[in-house]
């Protein structure tokens, strides 16, 4: 739900499903695939997705509220959607994209129908369905595992075991179970239930039920019981059976974790695609690679390991002492063994002056690396502010830049490219060139 679509994956994802399906269809004509992005209107981080990052800097909605973050009024929006066009400035992509955010945020009166609307703008003409599933209709489909995983808490165990199976298989779990894994939701409420010696609470409000009550409460009001991480995959494929999920790679993680409670409530687990990653570059990212004689995968090393690396292969010196090292550790074995021959408790004496030698060289060695480094002060200058262009904050791209930053570039052609150029199925990272 992130405003003016955040960070540029949320836009990756969502053309990983669109090309999936066409993928698919091609493969598979007698068959029809639909591209679907599950808006996530219960979550109540409004500080996750309150703000975006364009142009270097931070575009915040300043709003202090409470609940599921798809029934925000918008009304207060205002502020930063204007702050937001600001940075756009003047142009024909520009003013399209004032006007397609003005219609998402300023004619809706909620987050969730802004999203859903700026979404389908995008992507309406690729076929891509909008599911909002904060609704009694579909709360109702799934209102028996409501009811049975919060009373006998099936999800707490299985998963447990999953996640337990995992870290012994060398894998780190992504997030924990609780005994309770949904959320009572209300208008500007979003708070976990728990349960203690049979009667069910509602944290930080004086709501309680027995389990009678619990019951009732579920049947007739399903739409106030909001799953969290844990059961929302479960309610995904129960109200809408799915054939892939597509995301990032700890949402993959996580879901694997969940495998034994879709088999549990007998519910089909889809297959787990890691959604495409991109870097945009400029024409000139190229060309620099190539002056600076730097192979492209290098470029995704940060930038001391980098600069290190360019200056020991571009340097006419011989910086590193490794032919000295293997001297030295051939002299410190005969010197260890006339120690021990002498008193073998000299031994540990002997192993701390090596190490001590040892570190001495390492540091000679990084000041023969420091010295260089002034000789090429230009080229490093360059790989400092190729990393910094490309990988901000140390990062990739896609999880700081918004795709606005493109879009005054491109228009319309910029999620054209995207969709004519990612492979769902190839699994590899996509630099785009112009």
């Amino acid at each position: 739900m992130n405003i003016f679509t955040g960070p540029l994956y949320f836009i990756y994802k969502i053309v990983t499903a669109i090309n999936l399906a066409r993928e698919l269809k091609e493969t598979y004509p007698d068959k029809n695939f639909v591209p679907v992005y599950w808006m996530a209107t219960e979550d109540h981080d409004f500080a996750e997705i309150n703000h975006v990052n364009f142009h270097g800097r931070s575009v915040v909605w300043e709003q202090d509220v409470q609940g599921a973050t798809g029934r925000i009024p918008t009304a207060s929006i205002v502020s930063a959607v204007i702050e937001y066009q600001k940075g756009l400035g003047i142009s024909e992509n520009a003013e399209r994209l004032c006007r397609i955010i003005e219609e998402a945020y300023l004619e809706h009166d909620h987050l969730a129908d802004a999203t859903r609307s700026l979404v389908n703008t995008l992507f309406g003409e690729y076929g891509l369905v909008v599911i909002d599933a904060d609704a009694p209709e579909f709360k109702q489909q799934f209102a028996g595992i409501i009811a049975e995983d919060i009373i006998h808490k099936h999800s707490h165990q299985t998963i447990g075991k999953s996640s337990a199976d995992l870290e012994e298989a060398g894998f780190s779990t992504q997030v924990n179970a609780r005994e309770i894994n949904f959320f009572y939701m209300t208008e500007g409420l979003r708070e976990r239930i728990t349960e203690e010696k049979g009667t069910y609470f509602v944290l930080n409000t004086d709501l309680r039920f027995t389990e009678e009550e619990l019951r009732e409460e579920i049947r007739r009001y399903p739409e106030r019981f909001s799953p969290n991480v844990i059961m929302r995959p479960l309610y995904q494929e129960v109200i809408l059976p799915n054939l892939a999920y597509i995301g990032g790679g700890s949402e993959i993680v996580y879901w694997l974790q969940l495998k034994a409670n879709f088999d549990f409530y007998n519910v089909t687990f889809p297959l787990l695609i890691l959604r495409n990653s991109a870097l945009v570059t400029d024409e000139s990212f190229g060309s620099k690679l190539c002056r600076l004689h730097i192979r492209t995968k290098d470029i995704f090393k940060d930038t001391g390991t980098l600069q290190k690396e360019w200056v020991v292969g571009h340097s006419k010196n011989t910086l590193n002492l490794s032919d000295e090292k293997n001297e030295f550790q051939a002299l410190f074995e005969k010197i260890k063994l006339r120690a021990y021959k002498i008193d073998p408790t000299l031994g540990p004496s002997s192993e701390a002056v090596k190490a001590r030698l040892q570190r001495a060289l390492n540091n000679l060695e990084n000041k023969f690396i420091k010295a260089e480094k002034r000789n090429h002060e230009g080229a490093l200058s360059q790989i400092e502010n190729l990393r910094n262009k490309y990988f901000p904050g140390g990062g990739l791209q896609e999880r700081t830049e918004n795709f606005g930053l493109f879009y005054l570039k491109y228009g319309d052609q910029f999620i054209a490219e995207l969709i004519r150029h990612f492979k769902p199925l190839d699994f590899k990272f996509t630099i785009l060139e112009p």
